[in-house]
């Protein structure tokens, strides 16, 4: 399920509902039949996004596996880009396979429509990714939107021009005038910024004189609309005049259409309350998404009180300056593109730049040492708060490696440690990477630096990238005489060698990890022997120490509320049970495990679990269940860049032997591919043996624009529920339903309620179901 970026109703005018654009969306439709890569061309604030997911959605049922939303505004690394599109598709960097090779095996033999969002600050790395999607995959189309062209071979440009301009005869009709694109959107955030606002006789010539002042630019005339709650239309036209005026010299003449929009997003800033005004622009410093706890603690100062930030905030949002969206139940807000790079030059202005950019970095820099001790114990909200948090943090982390802070960078990495190990291992490897060779953190935070580094290898199957760091993991314990870290550094190192092939090592380590950890009361310690026992009895055959590791592993695991301990001790006890035998106690261990899989969104643990399922379905009679289970592991599998765990594959092979035997060879392949094209959350559902829902996570045909929750929404909608009704069947507010239904008439482009209805039902009308 792609997961694009949610926007609230609020929103600037690139989000506002499609109007328009017939031939834009007539000449795209045209060339993307022979052409692979299509870029929507033009100046920021002109509504290329918007219009970008319209042609999306409207085209998205062409494409087999759909259409999917790659936002970049929040990237700020060029290196990430080709993660960000991996993200978009539901992909994980959870394993060996670099990302943008993951990424092409996926897309190798797709037939979906990409959109690239947001390129221009990533000219380069953006095209790469392209071009060499493009060059991968045959099956799939590239929409791009950016203010210049990405320049590869194959490209066709697309502009996007300003909207259409009202004529300036006088005697145009109200009705005809009411049809005009820029009228329309100025007439539709007129109203919801006030309430009442209506196109009239009265109104209807300085309605017009607005929008062609304004050149017909989105964004301009979404900011000059929202202050119709205290202007009427005609001092708002008089305004812009008289400040156009200055420019100008006075004359009639236009100004070039990038200066109309600075100018008209000076007007607003300066409107602005003097707090208002440092607020915007302190607010660049954030990369992504924020929250009021965010604001409270980097853009408050003397001028800006905490007590006043949401206030503040709430009035920007009004004055449509700051998007408000909603994530999973958390009020977040978000700078448009063009209002970013506004603010920051306000901010630079102000001499403010170095000094907020100090606060931001020492906010995520102590936070995340705040979390560190207690995060593994409170893995899924601490996990929800970094993936809300992560672009920000990211951006902290540059900010480190360009200014050499190898302390707080080091810090901040090794701080994110469970992030990378469940979200991101490759680029958790590459920022440890960057950072070490800026120079040595502080003692401890070198030997975390080290220790993860060893472990996300160790993740990554590459026993050869494990040894060194690992080495230098156990110098830095010794010299900080800490047992504690000593035995968690022998312990993976243990693991390191027997997968490098080592036993003799492997044992070594493994006998003066246990001989440290003996006189020690610390969990991680224990956790670590006792994983490192595991494995090692796997590696030797030796089933009993393994059943007796994982027994106790699974005994801490639970009274100290180590979830992702648990998971794994949980799947080693599993494995030991199905070898020996005991079927039903596999079942329960793996179940229990999968639950815990599920909710901290572990992609690798939950490929190996149905694998695990899947043999146990196999020896209890239940071929064809197991086949499935197997066939949904093998898709996780490789959407996660894995490769299949050595322990499972013979007891694997042995399970689909008995279901060729049980089914035959042509039921047993049909069940196969039945399994490998359930989503994950409805193979998942049918391990457990939890009731099927009817999904429109990833179903074959649609277009993956809402979120997970929007898409429950439009279901219900299309169903014709109220929202009262639709926030019972959900468990959430009928405001937060309602906030839900905007954004979704935003994303579409729609208007009505009926529209969705419509839509949703045309997205499965051959049969085989919605994507969106």
């Amino acid at each position: 399920m792609a997961r694009p970026t949610r926007r609230s109703g609020n929103l600037p005018a690139e989000a506002t509902s499609f109007i328009g654009r017939r031939r834009e969306l007539a000449e795209v439709r045209k060339k993307l039949g022979a052409a692979r890569l299509i870029s929507l061309v033009g100046p920021g604030g002109v509504g290329k996004t918007r219009l970008a997911v319209r042609i999306a959605a409207d085209l998205a049922r062409g494409f087999r596996d759909g259409a999917w939303l790659v936002e970049l505004a929040d990237v700020r690394d060029p290196a990430l880009v080709s993660n960000a599109a991996m993200a978009a598709l539901d992909l994980r960097d959870q394993a060996f396979t670099e990302p943008l090779v993951l990424l092409l095996s996926y897309l190798k033999d797709k037939e979906l429509l990409l959109l690239l969002d947001n390129c221009e600050h990533l000219l380069s790395s953006a095209a790469q990714v392209a071009a060499d999607v493009i060059k991968a995959a045959p099956g799939v189309r590239v929409l791009a939107t950016s203010r210049e062209p990405l320049a590869i071979d194959g490209e066709h440009v697309v502009p996007v021009p300003p909207l259409e301009l009202p004529s300036a005869s006088a005697a145009e009709s109200l009705a005809r005038l009411g049809q005009n694109e820029a009228v329309m959107l100025f007439t539709e955030r007129a109203a919801a910024a006030s309430g009442t606002f209506e196109l009239s006789g009265a109104n209807q010539i300085a309605v017009a004189e607005v929008c062609r002042r304004l050149d017909g630019l989105p964004l301009a005339i979404e900011l000059a609309a929202v202050r119709s709650r205290v202007l009427t239309v005609e001092q708002i036209r008089d305004r812009l005049n008289d400040r156009f005026g200055l420019l100008t010299g006075g004359s009639r003449a236009a100004l070039p259409r990038h200066q109309t929009l600075r100018t008209t997003i000076d007007w607003s800033y300066e409107l602005l309350a003097p707090a208002e005004r440092a607020l915007l622009r302190r607010l660049c410093v954030f990369a992504g998404r924020f929250t009021l706890e965010d604001v409270e603690a980097v853009c408050t100062a003397d001028d800006v009180p905490v007590a006043a930030a949401l206030d503040l905030l709430s009035s920007l949002v009004d004055k449509s300056l700051v998007m408000k969206e909603d994530v999973e139940g958390v009020a977040c807000h978000r700078l448009h593109e063009t209002m970013r790079e506004y603010s920051a030059l306000k901010l630079r202005e102000a001499g403010e730049e170095v000094a907020v950019g100090e606060r931001c970095t020492d906010y995520y820099w102590s936070r995340c040492q705040q979390a560190t001790a207690e995060a593994r114990y409170r893995l899924p909200d601490w996990l929800e708060w970094m993936d809300l948090e992560i672009d920000n943090i990211r951006a902290v982390l540059r900010h480190c490696l360009t200014r050499r802070d190898a302390r707080r960078g080091l810090d901040l990495v090794t701080s994110a440690g469970w992030y990378w190990i469940t979200r991101a291992t490759t680029e958790g490897v590459r920022w440890l990477d960057e950072l070490q060779a800026c120079g040595p953190g502080n003692p401890e935070g070198q030997f975390w630096a080290y220790f993860l580094r060893g472990f996300l290898a160790v993740l990554k199957a590459d026993a050869i990238a494990a040894r060194p760091p690992l080495k230098r993991a156990l110098t830095a314990a010794r010299k900080l005489a800490q047992p504690a870290l000593l035995t968690q550094a022998l312990s993976m190192a243990s693991i390191a060698e027997n997968m490098a092939g080592d036993a003799e090592s492997a044992q070594r380590f493994l006998d003066d990890s246990a001989v440290v950890a003996a006189d020690l009361d610390d969990f991680p310690a224990k956790i670590s022997v006792l994983q490192a026992q595991a494995l090692n009895g796997f590696f030797q055959g030796d089933i009993e120490t393994v059943k007796v590791a994982a027994a106790e592993g699974v005994r801490l695991g639970r009274e100290v509320g180590d979830l992702y301990s648990l998971e794994m001790m949980l799947l080693n006890a599993g494995g030991t049970a199905l070898i020996t035998g005991d079927l039903e106690q596999a079942k329960s261990f793996y179940t229990e495990a999968l639950r815990i899989a599920r909710r901290i969104d572990d992609r690798v643990a939950e490929y190996a679990l149905l694998d695990g399922l899947g043999c146990v379905a196999a020896g209890s009679g239940q071929p064809r269940h197991a086949v499935q289970l197997i066939g949904a592991a093998e898709t996780i599998r490789t959407q996660a860049g894995a490769s299949l765990i050595p322990i499972l594959a013979p007891l694997i092979a042995q399970a689909e032997g008995l279901a060729v035997a049980a089914l035959g060879q042509s039921k047993f392949d049909s069940a196969m591919d039945a399994g490998k094209r359930l989503g994950r959350d409805e193979a998942i559902r049918l391990a457990l043996g939890e009731p099927a829902q009817v999904s429109v996570e990833a179903p074959p045909n649609g277009v993956a624009l809402l979120g997970k929750r929007e898409a429950e929404v439009a279901r219900l909608v299309a169903e014709g529920l109220s929202n009262k009704r639709i926030g019972g069947r959900l468990f959430i507010s009928e405001r937060t339903v309602d906030s839900h239904v905007r954004n979704i008439l935003n994303k579409l482009g729609f208007n009505s309620r009926a529209q969705i209805a419509g839509w949703m039902a045309s997205s499965r009308g051959d049969g085989r179901g919605e994507k969106i």
